[in-house]
Protein backbone atom coordinates (compact mmCIF):
# COMPACT_ATOMS: atom_id res chain seq x y z
CA UNK A 1 0.00 0.00 0.00
CA UNK A 2 1.97 2.73 -1.31
CA UNK A 3 -0.57 5.73 -1.81
CA UNK A 4 -2.67 6.59 0.75
CA UNK A 5 -6.24 4.32 0.28
CA UNK A 6 -9.33 7.40 0.32
CA UNK A 7 -11.09 7.47 3.20
CA UNK A 8 -15.48 7.27 3.40
CA UNK A 9 -17.19 10.29 4.82
CA UNK A 10 -17.62 9.08 8.30
CA UNK A 11 -14.14 8.14 8.57
CA UNK A 12 -13.31 11.46 7.65
CA UNK A 13 -16.22 12.55 10.02
CA UNK A 14 -14.73 11.02 12.99
CA UNK A 15 -10.99 11.70 12.50
CA UNK A 16 -12.66 15.46 12.51
CA UNK A 17 -15.20 15.41 15.17
CA UNK A 18 -12.64 16.34 17.64
CA UNK A 19 -12.37 19.95 16.65
CA UNK A 20 -16.44 20.48 17.36
CA UNK A 21 -14.61 20.22 21.58
CA UNK A 22 -11.51 21.62 20.15
CA UNK A 23 -13.96 25.20 19.09
CA UNK A 24 -16.06 24.85 21.91
CA UNK A 25 -13.53 26.19 24.20
CA UNK A 26 -11.95 28.54 21.52
CA UNK A 27 -14.98 29.92 20.96
CA UNK A 28 -15.61 30.25 24.38
CA UNK A 29 -12.92 32.02 25.28
CA UNK A 30 -13.12 34.77 21.78
CA UNK A 31 -16.53 35.68 22.99
CA UNK A 32 -16.68 35.93 26.73
CA UNK A 33 -12.59 36.62 27.86
CA UNK A 34 -12.90 40.42 26.66
CA UNK A 35 -15.89 40.13 29.15
CA UNK A 36 -14.45 38.72 31.77
CA UNK A 37 -11.88 41.04 31.75
CA UNK A 38 -13.77 44.47 31.36
CA UNK A 39 -15.52 42.74 34.63
CA UNK A 40 -12.69 42.69 36.62
CA UNK A 41 -11.83 45.74 35.71
CA UNK A 42 -9.93 46.29 32.67
CA UNK A 43 -10.84 49.77 30.28
CA UNK A 44 -11.33 48.92 26.88
CA UNK A 45 -7.53 50.09 25.85
CA UNK A 46 -6.29 47.18 28.18
CA UNK A 47 -8.13 44.77 26.72
CA UNK A 48 -5.79 43.69 24.00
CA UNK A 49 -2.80 43.70 25.93
CA UNK A 50 -4.49 41.53 28.31
CA UNK A 51 -4.75 39.18 25.30
CA UNK A 52 -1.27 38.99 24.09
CA UNK A 53 -1.40 35.32 26.37
CA UNK A 54 -3.33 33.39 23.26
CA UNK A 55 -1.27 34.28 20.55
CA UNK A 56 2.52 34.01 22.53
CA UNK A 57 1.81 30.58 24.24
CA UNK A 58 0.69 29.76 20.79
CA UNK A 59 3.59 31.27 19.13
CA UNK A 60 5.83 29.10 21.58
CA UNK A 61 3.57 25.75 22.19
CA UNK A 62 2.33 25.01 18.44
CA UNK A 63 6.19 24.24 16.60
CA UNK A 64 7.31 22.41 19.81
CA UNK A 65 4.19 19.95 19.98
CA UNK A 66 4.40 19.95 16.22
CA UNK A 67 8.02 18.44 16.17
CA UNK A 68 7.56 15.98 18.84
CA UNK A 69 4.39 14.75 17.64
CA UNK A 70 6.78 14.46 14.28
CA UNK A 71 8.90 11.83 16.23
CA UNK A 72 6.14 10.31 18.49
CA UNK A 73 5.22 6.77 18.07
CA UNK A 74 3.07 5.13 21.15
CA UNK A 75 0.33 2.89 21.63
CA UNK A 76 -2.42 5.44 20.96
CA UNK A 77 -0.18 6.28 17.88
CA UNK A 78 1.24 9.62 16.77
CA UNK A 79 -1.05 12.68 17.01
CA UNK A 80 -3.59 11.07 19.61
CA UNK A 81 -1.55 10.95 22.50
CA UNK A 82 -1.92 15.15 22.24
CA UNK A 83 -5.16 15.41 21.64
CA UNK A 84 -5.96 13.20 24.71
CA UNK A 85 -3.49 15.10 27.15
CA UNK A 86 -4.45 18.98 25.76
CA UNK A 87 -7.87 18.10 26.05
CA UNK A 88 -7.46 16.90 29.72
CA UNK A 89 -5.83 19.82 30.52
CA UNK A 90 -7.99 22.49 28.83
CA UNK A 91 -11.34 20.76 30.36
CA UNK A 92 -9.46 21.79 34.08
CA UNK A 93 -8.87 25.15 32.33
CA UNK A 94 -12.32 25.93 31.45
CA UNK A 95 -14.15 24.74 34.92
CA UNK A 96 -11.46 27.33 36.50
CA UNK A 97 -11.40 30.16 34.31
CA UNK A 98 -14.61 32.24 35.02
CA UNK A 99 -13.91 31.66 39.07
CA UNK A 100 -11.45 34.17 38.30
CA UNK A 101 -11.06 36.58 41.47
CA UNK A 102 -8.91 39.08 40.08
CA UNK A 103 -7.66 40.77 36.89
CA UNK A 104 -4.17 38.83 36.79
CA UNK A 105 -5.39 35.64 37.97
CA UNK A 106 -8.30 35.88 34.85
CA UNK A 107 -4.97 37.08 32.70
CA UNK A 108 -3.06 34.05 33.87
CA UNK A 109 -5.61 31.30 33.35
CA UNK A 110 -5.96 32.55 29.84
CA UNK A 111 -2.61 31.71 29.37
CA UNK A 112 -2.67 28.25 30.55
CA UNK A 113 -6.41 28.20 28.59
CA UNK A 114 -4.57 28.61 25.77
CA UNK A 115 -1.93 26.83 25.98
CA UNK A 116 -3.77 23.25 26.68
CA UNK A 117 -6.27 24.34 23.29
CA UNK A 118 -2.67 24.73 21.20
CA UNK A 119 -1.43 21.26 22.48
CA UNK A 120 -4.62 19.25 21.12
CA UNK A 121 -5.45 21.36 17.93
CA UNK A 122 -1.51 21.94 16.87
CA UNK A 123 -1.85 17.88 15.44
CA UNK A 124 -5.47 17.75 14.08
CA UNK A 125 -3.66 20.02 11.36
CA UNK A 126 -1.10 17.39 10.51
CA UNK A 127 -3.81 14.61 11.20
CA UNK A 128 -5.13 15.42 7.92
CA UNK A 129 -1.99 15.45 6.19
CA UNK A 130 -1.39 12.09 7.62
CA UNK A 131 -4.58 10.38 7.52
CA UNK A 132 -5.63 11.53 3.63
CA UNK A 133 -4.70 11.43 -0.53
CA UNK A 134 -4.05 14.60 -1.40
CA UNK A 135 -7.23 14.60 -3.69
CA UNK A 136 -9.04 14.40 -0.18
CA UNK A 137 -7.57 17.00 1.84
CA UNK A 138 -9.71 19.53 1.08
CA UNK A 139 -12.52 17.67 1.91
CA UNK A 140 -10.79 17.26 5.08
CA UNK A 141 -10.01 20.82 6.01
CA UNK A 142 -13.44 21.76 4.94
CA UNK A 143 -14.69 18.78 7.00
CA UNK A 144 -12.81 20.46 10.34
CA UNK A 145 -14.38 24.16 8.84
CA UNK A 146 -18.06 22.20 9.39
CA UNK A 147 -17.14 20.76 13.24
CA UNK A 148 -15.65 24.10 13.96
CA UNK A 149 -18.12 26.14 12.92
CA UNK A 150 -21.10 23.79 14.85
CA UNK A 151 -18.75 23.59 18.02
CA UNK A 152 -18.49 27.73 17.70
CA UNK A 153 -22.44 28.36 17.20
CA UNK A 154 -23.41 26.82 20.51
CA UNK A 155 -20.28 27.96 22.17
CA UNK A 156 -20.47 31.34 21.22
CA UNK A 157 -24.17 31.54 21.64
CA UNK A 158 -24.47 29.44 25.29
CA UNK A 159 -24.82 32.34 27.65
CA UNK A 160 -27.42 33.93 25.22
CA UNK A 161 -29.04 30.13 25.41
CA UNK A 162 -29.23 30.13 29.61
CA UNK A 163 -30.30 33.52 29.66
CA UNK A 164 -33.23 33.03 27.27
CA UNK A 165 -34.19 29.47 27.43
CA UNK A 166 -33.29 28.20 30.65
CA UNK A 167 -33.69 31.29 33.07
CA UNK A 168 -30.21 31.64 34.23
CA UNK A 169 -29.04 35.13 35.57
CA UNK A 170 -27.26 37.22 33.52
CA UNK A 171 -26.40 39.79 35.85
CA UNK A 172 -23.58 38.84 38.27
CA UNK A 173 -25.20 37.46 41.63
CA UNK A 174 -22.96 38.03 44.81
CA UNK A 175 -19.73 38.44 45.28
CA UNK A 176 -17.98 37.40 41.83
CA UNK A 177 -18.31 40.23 39.23
CA UNK A 178 -18.58 37.58 36.58
CA UNK A 179 -22.33 36.20 35.66
CA UNK A 180 -23.79 32.62 36.49
CA UNK A 181 -24.55 32.71 32.22
CA UNK A 182 -20.55 32.58 31.79
CA UNK A 183 -19.81 30.32 34.40
CA UNK A 184 -22.32 27.85 33.31
CA UNK A 185 -20.85 28.10 29.88
CA UNK A 186 -17.60 27.41 30.58
CA UNK A 187 -18.19 24.19 32.73
CA UNK A 188 -20.74 22.71 29.69
CA UNK A 189 -17.49 23.73 27.62
CA UNK A 190 -14.85 21.09 29.53
CA UNK A 191 -17.63 18.57 29.42
CA UNK A 192 -18.26 19.00 25.37
CA UNK A 193 -14.50 19.68 24.93
CA UNK A 194 -13.12 16.09 26.32
CA UNK A 195 -15.44 14.35 24.85
CA UNK A 196 -15.36 15.24 21.29
CA UNK A 197 -11.75 14.72 21.28
CA UNK A 198 -12.23 11.43 23.15
CA UNK A 199 -14.43 10.37 19.64
CA UNK A 200 -11.26 10.69 18.01
CA UNK A 201 -8.99 9.34 19.86
CA UNK A 202 -10.88 6.24 19.95
CA UNK A 203 -12.67 5.66 16.37
CA UNK A 204 -9.19 6.47 14.67
CA UNK A 205 -6.33 4.40 13.92
CA UNK A 206 -2.71 6.20 12.63
CA UNK A 207 -0.80 4.45 9.94
CA UNK A 208 2.24 3.29 11.39
CA UNK A 209 5.67 5.16 10.75
CA UNK A 210 6.91 2.92 8.45
CA UNK A 211 3.40 3.29 5.98
CA UNK A 212 3.94 7.11 5.95
CA UNK A 213 7.37 7.24 5.22
CA UNK A 214 6.05 4.45 1.97
CA UNK A 215 2.92 7.29 1.36
CA UNK A 216 5.87 10.21 1.23
CA UNK A 217 8.03 8.31 -0.88
CA UNK A 218 5.19 7.95 -3.68
CA UNK A 219 3.84 11.33 -3.66
CA UNK A 220 7.41 12.25 -4.09
CA UNK A 221 7.55 10.86 -7.70
CA UNK A 222 4.43 12.49 -8.92
CA UNK A 223 3.75 15.79 -9.83
CA UNK A 224 1.76 16.00 -7.21
CA UNK A 225 4.58 15.58 -4.69
CA UNK A 226 5.98 18.17 -2.38
CA UNK A 227 9.07 20.28 -3.84
CA UNK A 228 11.76 19.13 -1.36
CA UNK A 229 14.66 21.33 -2.89
CA UNK A 230 14.82 23.56 0.14
CA UNK A 231 13.68 20.22 2.79
CA UNK A 232 17.38 19.36 4.41
CA UNK A 233 19.26 21.66 3.33
CA UNK A 234 22.59 22.45 6.03
CA UNK A 235 22.17 25.56 7.19
CA UNK A 236 25.76 27.35 8.68
CA UNK A 237 26.57 28.80 11.67
CA UNK A 238 27.01 32.25 10.67
CA UNK A 239 23.85 31.91 8.75
CA UNK A 240 21.87 31.48 12.08
CA UNK A 241 24.17 34.14 13.64
CA UNK A 242 23.02 36.89 10.79
CA UNK A 243 19.71 35.85 10.65
CA UNK A 244 19.48 36.22 14.77
CA UNK A 245 21.00 39.74 14.51
CA UNK A 246 18.53 40.63 12.28
CA UNK A 247 15.99 39.97 14.68
CA UNK A 248 17.72 41.28 17.73
CA UNK A 249 18.47 44.66 16.41
CA UNK A 250 14.93 44.80 15.05
CA UNK A 251 13.50 44.23 18.45
CA UNK A 252 15.99 47.00 20.11
CA UNK A 253 15.16 49.90 17.31
CA UNK A 254 11.51 48.79 18.26
CA UNK A 255 11.74 49.11 21.84
CA UNK A 256 14.05 52.43 21.20
CA UNK A 257 11.52 53.90 19.25
CA UNK A 258 8.96 53.28 21.97
CA UNK A 259 11.49 54.75 24.83
CA UNK A 260 12.07 58.10 22.86
CA UNK A 261 9.05 58.95 21.09
CA UNK A 262 7.23 57.66 24.35
CA UNK A 263 4.73 55.59 22.17
CA UNK A 264 2.68 53.30 24.49
CA UNK A 265 4.77 50.94 26.71
CA UNK A 266 2.74 47.53 25.07
CA UNK A 267 4.85 47.93 21.99
CA UNK A 268 8.13 46.64 24.14
CA UNK A 269 6.01 43.39 23.78
CA UNK A 270 6.65 43.51 20.56
CA UNK A 271 10.07 44.87 20.12
CA UNK A 272 11.17 41.92 23.29
CA UNK A 273 9.31 39.25 21.40
CA UNK A 274 11.09 40.09 18.31
CA UNK A 275 14.84 40.09 20.06
CA UNK A 276 13.90 37.40 21.56
CA UNK A 277 14.02 35.83 18.29
CA UNK A 278 17.37 36.90 17.52
CA UNK A 279 18.37 35.02 21.00
CA UNK A 280 17.16 31.98 19.81
CA UNK A 281 19.30 32.07 16.94
CA UNK A 282 21.68 33.30 18.73
CA UNK A 283 22.04 30.05 20.86
CA UNK A 284 20.86 27.49 17.60
CA UNK A 285 24.35 29.33 16.44
CA UNK A 286 26.20 27.68 19.24
CA UNK A 287 24.45 24.10 19.42
CA UNK A 288 25.39 24.21 16.09
CA UNK A 289 28.56 25.48 16.42
CA UNK A 290 29.10 22.15 18.74
CA UNK A 291 27.46 19.99 16.50
CA UNK A 292 24.20 19.72 19.02
CA UNK A 293 21.97 18.80 16.28
CA UNK A 294 18.71 19.46 18.94
CA UNK A 295 15.34 20.42 18.53
CA UNK A 296 15.71 23.40 18.77
CA UNK A 297 18.17 23.91 15.95
CA UNK A 298 16.17 21.69 13.90
CA UNK A 299 12.95 23.72 14.21
CA UNK A 300 14.97 27.16 13.58
CA UNK A 301 16.40 25.25 10.36
CA UNK A 302 13.01 23.96 9.12
CA UNK A 303 12.06 27.81 9.62
CA UNK A 304 14.85 29.07 7.40
CA UNK A 305 14.02 26.24 4.80
CA UNK A 306 10.54 26.54 4.36
CA UNK A 307 8.91 25.86 0.75
CA UNK A 308 8.02 29.02 -1.08
CA UNK A 309 4.47 28.38 -1.04
CA UNK A 310 4.81 28.28 2.67
CA UNK A 311 6.59 32.04 2.45
CA UNK A 312 3.24 33.05 0.36
CA UNK A 313 0.86 31.16 2.34
CA UNK A 314 2.68 33.68 5.37
CA UNK A 315 1.58 36.73 3.92
CA UNK A 316 -1.84 36.30 3.58
CA UNK A 317 -1.75 34.82 7.18
CA UNK A 318 -0.22 38.09 8.52
CA UNK A 319 -3.56 40.21 7.07
CA UNK A 320 -6.23 37.42 7.42
CA UNK A 321 -5.18 37.04 11.35
CA UNK A 322 -4.54 40.57 11.82
CA UNK A 323 -8.42 41.68 11.00
CA UNK A 324 -9.64 38.24 12.85
CA UNK A 325 -7.77 39.54 16.41
CA UNK A 326 -9.35 42.80 15.87
CA UNK A 327 -12.73 41.58 15.55
CA UNK A 328 -12.42 38.87 18.37
CA UNK A 329 -10.62 41.69 20.87
CA UNK A 330 -13.03 44.54 20.08
CA UNK A 331 -16.14 42.88 19.02
CA UNK A 332 -17.87 43.37 22.77
CA UNK A 333 -16.80 47.22 23.51
CA UNK A 334 -17.38 47.92 19.89
CA UNK A 335 -21.53 46.48 20.16
CA UNK A 336 -21.64 47.70 23.17
CA UNK A 337 -20.69 50.88 22.49
CA UNK A 338 -21.64 51.85 19.21
CA UNK A 339 -25.02 49.79 18.82
CA UNK A 340 -25.68 49.57 22.32
CA UNK A 341 -24.71 52.87 23.52
CA UNK A 342 -23.05 52.09 26.80
CA UNK A 343 -19.85 51.39 28.56
CA UNK A 344 -21.13 50.84 31.91
CA UNK A 345 -20.40 46.82 32.29
CA UNK A 346 -22.45 46.28 35.05
CA UNK A 347 -25.63 47.79 33.54
CA UNK A 348 -28.62 44.88 31.58
CA UNK A 349 -27.99 46.87 28.37
CA UNK A 350 -24.46 46.50 28.42
CA UNK A 351 -24.77 42.46 28.99
CA UNK A 352 -27.71 42.62 26.55
CA UNK A 353 -25.22 43.76 23.91
CA UNK A 354 -22.53 41.60 25.31
CA UNK A 355 -24.63 38.74 24.62
CA UNK A 356 -25.47 39.57 21.44
CA UNK A 357 -22.00 39.51 20.57
CA UNK A 358 -22.07 35.80 21.34
CA UNK A 359 -24.91 35.55 19.34
CA UNK A 360 -22.94 37.40 16.04
CA UNK A 361 -20.12 35.35 17.06
CA UNK A 362 -22.41 31.73 16.90
CA UNK A 363 -23.89 33.49 13.66
CA UNK A 364 -20.83 33.82 11.74
CA UNK A 365 -19.75 30.27 12.98
CA UNK A 366 -22.70 28.62 11.59
CA UNK A 367 -22.87 30.43 8.12
CA UNK A 368 -19.28 28.96 8.12
CA UNK A 369 -20.29 25.45 9.04
CA UNK A 370 -22.88 26.04 6.20
CA UNK A 371 -20.57 27.27 3.50
CA UNK A 372 -17.92 24.49 4.48
CA UNK A 373 -19.14 21.77 2.21
CA UNK A 374 -19.52 24.37 -0.54
CA UNK A 375 -15.83 25.40 -0.66
CA UNK A 376 -14.59 21.99 -2.12
CA UNK A 377 -16.95 22.14 -4.93
CA UNK A 378 -15.87 25.79 -5.34
CA UNK A 379 -12.07 25.25 -5.11
CA UNK A 380 -12.93 22.38 -8.18
CA UNK A 381 -14.25 25.11 -10.63
CA UNK A 382 -12.28 28.15 -10.26
CA UNK A 383 -9.38 26.91 -7.91
CA UNK A 384 -8.31 27.06 -4.17
CA UNK A 385 -6.50 30.30 -3.60
CA UNK A 386 -9.22 32.10 -6.23
CA UNK A 387 -12.09 30.77 -3.69
CA UNK A 388 -9.57 32.33 -0.69
CA UNK A 389 -9.47 35.56 -2.57
CA UNK A 390 -12.92 35.88 -2.96
CA UNK A 391 -14.31 34.21 0.76
CA UNK A 392 -11.41 36.89 1.99
CA UNK A 393 -12.84 39.47 0.11
CA UNK A 394 -16.41 38.95 0.63
CA UNK A 395 -15.22 38.73 4.85
CA UNK A 396 -13.64 41.99 4.88
CA UNK A 397 -16.35 43.86 3.01
CA UNK A 398 -18.48 42.43 5.62
CA UNK A 399 -16.39 43.88 8.93
CA UNK A 400 -16.50 46.94 7.44
CA UNK A 401 -20.31 47.03 7.07
CA UNK A 402 -20.48 47.05 11.10
CA UNK A 403 -20.00 50.29 10.76
CA UNK A 404 -22.92 51.44 8.32
CA UNK A 405 -25.19 48.94 9.87
CA UNK A 406 -26.85 50.96 13.01
CA UNK A 407 -29.53 48.09 13.51
CA UNK A 408 -27.98 45.53 15.95
CA UNK A 409 -30.22 42.88 13.87
CA UNK A 410 -28.66 43.91 10.82
CA UNK A 411 -25.52 42.14 11.60
CA UNK A 412 -26.25 39.30 10.86
CA UNK A 413 -25.30 40.11 7.66
CA UNK A 414 -21.80 41.16 8.50
CA UNK A 415 -21.55 37.90 9.96
CA UNK A 416 -22.80 36.13 6.80
CA UNK A 417 -19.71 37.77 5.39
CA UNK A 418 -17.49 37.00 8.15
CA UNK A 419 -19.18 33.29 8.21
CA UNK A 420 -17.73 32.57 4.72
CA UNK A 421 -14.15 34.04 5.26
CA UNK A 422 -13.52 31.87 8.41
CA UNK A 423 -14.86 28.88 6.61
CA UNK A 424 -12.22 29.37 3.75
CA UNK A 425 -9.28 30.31 6.61
CA UNK A 426 -9.87 27.48 8.34
CA UNK A 427 -9.19 25.20 5.03
CA UNK A 428 -7.88 26.39 2.19
CA UNK A 429 -4.24 27.69 3.39
CA UNK A 430 -3.61 24.58 5.05
CA UNK A 431 -4.90 22.44 2.30
CA UNK A 432 -2.28 24.46 -0.26
CA UNK A 433 0.43 24.07 2.39
CA UNK A 434 0.26 20.31 3.31
CA UNK A 435 0.97 19.31 -0.45
CA UNK A 436 4.42 21.74 -0.33
CA UNK A 437 5.68 19.72 2.79
CA UNK A 438 7.31 16.97 3.34
CA UNK A 439 5.67 14.03 5.34
CA UNK A 440 8.16 13.49 8.24
CA UNK A 441 7.36 17.56 8.85
CA UNK A 442 4.17 17.58 8.66
CA UNK A 443 4.08 18.39 12.16
CA UNK A 444 7.00 20.49 12.17
CA UNK A 445 5.74 22.81 9.23
CA UNK A 446 1.88 22.83 10.63
CA UNK A 447 3.82 24.54 14.18
CA UNK A 448 6.20 26.99 12.19
CA UNK A 449 3.12 27.84 9.95
CA UNK A 450 1.11 29.17 13.23
CA UNK A 451 4.02 31.91 13.28
CA UNK A 452 2.31 33.63 10.97
CA UNK A 453 -0.80 33.54 13.00
CA UNK A 454 0.08 34.55 16.09
CA UNK A 455 2.82 37.35 14.70
CA UNK A 456 0.16 39.59 13.50
CA UNK A 457 -1.97 38.51 16.56
CA UNK A 458 0.61 40.20 19.04
CA UNK A 459 1.38 43.32 16.87
CA UNK A 460 -2.60 44.01 17.04
CA UNK A 461 -2.57 43.32 21.05
CA UNK A 462 0.29 45.04 21.16
CA UNK A 463 -0.91 48.34 18.59
CA UNK A 464 -4.33 48.23 18.22
CA UNK A 465 -5.05 49.38 22.36
CA UNK A 466 -2.74 52.31 21.52
CA UNK A 467 -4.02 52.88 17.75
CA UNK A 468 -7.85 53.07 19.78
CA UNK A 469 -6.48 55.51 21.90
CA UNK A 470 -4.93 57.59 20.45
CA UNK A 471 -5.69 57.31 16.44
CA UNK A 472 -9.64 56.67 16.86
CA UNK A 473 -10.19 58.29 19.69
CA UNK A 474 -11.33 55.36 22.00
CA UNK A 475 -13.58 54.08 19.49
CA UNK A 476 -13.62 50.44 19.23
CA UNK A 477 -15.52 50.23 16.03
CA UNK A 478 -13.36 51.95 13.96
CA UNK A 479 -10.44 48.67 14.76
CA UNK A 480 -13.22 46.73 13.45
CA UNK A 481 -13.08 48.55 10.10
CA UNK A 482 -9.27 48.61 10.62
CA UNK A 483 -9.58 44.71 10.31
CA UNK A 484 -11.37 44.59 7.40
CA UNK A 485 -9.46 46.72 5.07
CA UNK A 486 -6.60 44.29 6.28
CA UNK A 487 -8.46 41.35 5.70
CA UNK A 488 -9.27 42.33 2.13
CA UNK A 489 -5.64 43.21 1.63
CA UNK A 490 -5.52 39.82 2.61
CA UNK A 491 -7.66 38.61 -0.56
CA UNK A 492 -6.05 39.89 -3.19
CA UNK A 493 -2.61 38.50 -1.67
CA UNK A 494 -3.28 35.32 -2.36
CA UNK A 495 -2.96 35.39 -5.96
CA UNK A 496 0.82 35.36 -5.25
CA UNK A 497 0.50 31.89 -3.97
CA UNK A 498 1.61 28.94 -5.81
CA UNK A 499 -0.81 25.92 -5.29
CA UNK A 500 1.21 23.11 -7.74
CA UNK A 501 -1.09 20.11 -5.87
CA UNK A 502 -4.38 21.69 -6.61
CA UNK A 503 -7.04 19.75 -8.49
CA UNK A 504 -8.39 22.65 -10.58
CA UNK A 505 -4.44 23.50 -11.71
CA UNK A 506 -3.88 19.98 -12.27
CA UNK A 507 -6.67 19.58 -14.21
CA UNK A 508 -5.69 22.89 -16.56
CA UNK A 509 -2.56 20.89 -17.54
Amino acid sequence: MAKRPRLSFWQIWNMSFGFLGIQFGYALQNANVSRIFESLGANVDQIPILWIAAPVTGLIIQPIIGHMSDKTWTRLGRRRPYFLVGAIMASAALFIMPNSGALWIAAGMLWIMDASINISMEPFRAFVGDMLPSEQRTLGFSMQSFFIGIGAVVGSALPYILANWFNVSNEPVGASPIPPTVKWSFYLGGIVFLAAVLVTVFTTKEYSPEQMTAFDEEEKKTARGHDDAHFGREISTSKFSITGLYFFVSGLIIAAIVYFLDFEKEVYILGGILALFGVIFFISALFKKSNNENGMVEIMSDLLNMPKTMGQLAVVQFFTWLALFSMWIYSTPAITAFHYGTHDTASALYNEGANWVGVLFGAYSLFAAIFAFLLPVLARRISRKMTHLVSLVVGGFGLVSMYFFKDPNMLIVSMACVGLAWASILAMPYAMLTGALPQEKMGTYMGIFNFFIVLPQILAATILGAMTKHLFGGEAIYAIVFGGISMIIAGFLTLRVTDKDDVFAIKKK
